[in-house]
């Protein structure tokens, strides 16, 4: 049965004085993670140069990542916004080097070095002193006025370290929209050579094959007109074998299904050549535009393909909507689960076609199962009468 995804969480609100109480200990509590951190980065970075300062680095970093983004939540709901982006990510698989040489490229590593000063001086000295202040028999009153500025306050101190200020968020776009581009660059290069070598191997060769036989039945028309008519025989099959392969390239450029039916009629004929069963369920109220409707119909491909070839699964669902101008799928399955994104270059291919529409792919797949991928994609749809269409070979 299709797994009905957690809504999209609301505006978020400010937390209330008894939870804002509870953060102030919960900073206190931290202050020694943090200073450890900040402590471990700083000797290992002035070693980084030997062999000592890369297990320092090792360890350091991602419990500084850890604290940070514990009082990075805090501080979101003490004002009542969205929680800000955190560090990039490491891609899974990364030796320790590259990922130290990530972690240094990445502005936010300095920005959570910085904040883990601040933290661990004036954050504790707040946090610390409001905590006495509530504790204190008389100061009831003061607490009940006091709570609200003094843990905004820190709440503005910590996202003054830890959230991108606006010039860094356009600058992270542009350093995204580079790579995606030349993502992109490199996967039209790709399939431009799969067509290229398709064309080569399969159609092209057949039309060879063809052209020779119509030439020797020719020649053999006026000696041995039985041996001409089976040439002749030959060269019709070979015609329709070399039908099929350009059918095939085409196909895999744009199915004509996709055309035709769209997007969910194009996923239920990939369900149906699947050897499990699987549930389609699809409420779009229109189509995507053509490039977004076919990157997501490949990614589902895949999903559906890797489901078939490694999960072990006896069922399997897609459910496709559209809300709040975002184009979703989800894809599971009741199979052994384990799925690892970075471990092959299939759902890595999906992850960039999605990119080029600012799209994303999450994998979730404990050990034992389900595993759900949820497939977003940024867009919007058209009216189902001013839907596009075309009519296949």
């Amino acid at each position: 049965m299709p797994v009905e995804p957690a809504p999209r969480a609301p505006t978020a609100r400010s937390a209330s004085r008894l939870r804002m109480t509870g953060y102030a200990a919960l900073q206190v509590l931290l202050f020694v993670p943090t200073l450890l951190a900040f402590v471990l980065c700083a000797v290992g970075g002035a070693l980084s140069l030997v062999v000592l300062g890369l297990p320092l680095l090792a360890i350091g970093m991602p419990l500084l990542r850890w604290t940070a983004q514990r009082h990075r939540v805090m501080a979101a709901r003490c004002l009542g916004i969205e929680v800000p982006p955190g560090p990039r990510r490491t891609p899974p698989g990364e030796p320790l080097y590259g990922r130290l040489m990530l972690w240094a490229r990445d502005p936010m590593t300095w920005r959570e070095l910085a904040w883990a000063l601040a933290s661990i001086t004036i954050g504790f000295t707040v946090s610390l002193a409001f905590l006495v202040l509530f504790l204190g028999i008389v100061t009831g009153l003061v607490w009940w006025y006091g709570t609200e500025p003094i843990m905004r306050g820190r709440a503005r101190l910590d996202l003054m370290f830890l959230a991108y200020g606006r010039t860094e968020r356009l600058e992270q776009r542009v350093a995204e929209l580079t790579e995606t581009r030349a993502d992109v660059v490199d996967h039209a290069a790709a399939e431009l050579r799969r067509i290229e070598r398709d064309l080569h191997d399969g159609a092209q060769a057949r039309l060879v094959a063809l052209s020779m036989s119509l030439g020797l039945a020719e020649e053999a028309f006026a000696t041995d007109p039985e041996r001409a008519r089976a040439l002749v025989n030959d060269a019709r099959t070979t015609t329709s074998a070399a039908l099929t392969d350009l059918r095939n390239v085409v196909r895999g450029i744009h199915p004509p299904v996709l055309a035709d039916r769209g997007l969910a009629g194009a996923v239920q004929a990939l369900a149906l050549d699947l050897p499990l069963p699987v549930e389609v369920e699809a409420s779009l109220p229109g189509r995507p535009p053509a490039p977004v409707e076919s990157a997501l119909y490949f990614t589902i491909a895949e999903c559906l393909a890797n489901i078939g070839k490694h999960s072990g699964a006896g069922n399997a669902w897609v459910l496709m909507r559209h809300r709040d101008g975002i184009l979703q799928a989800i894809v599971g399955d009741d199979g052994a689960g384990g799925a690892d994104p970075g471990a092959g270059t299939g759902m890595l291919g999906v992850m960039r076609r999605l990119a080029a529409f600012d799209g994303t792919m999450t994998v979730a797949s404990p050990v034992g199962g389900p595993t759900i991928v949820t497939l977003e994609v940024p867009c919007a749809l058209s009216s189902p009468k001013t839907a596009p269409s075309s009519v296949s070979d």
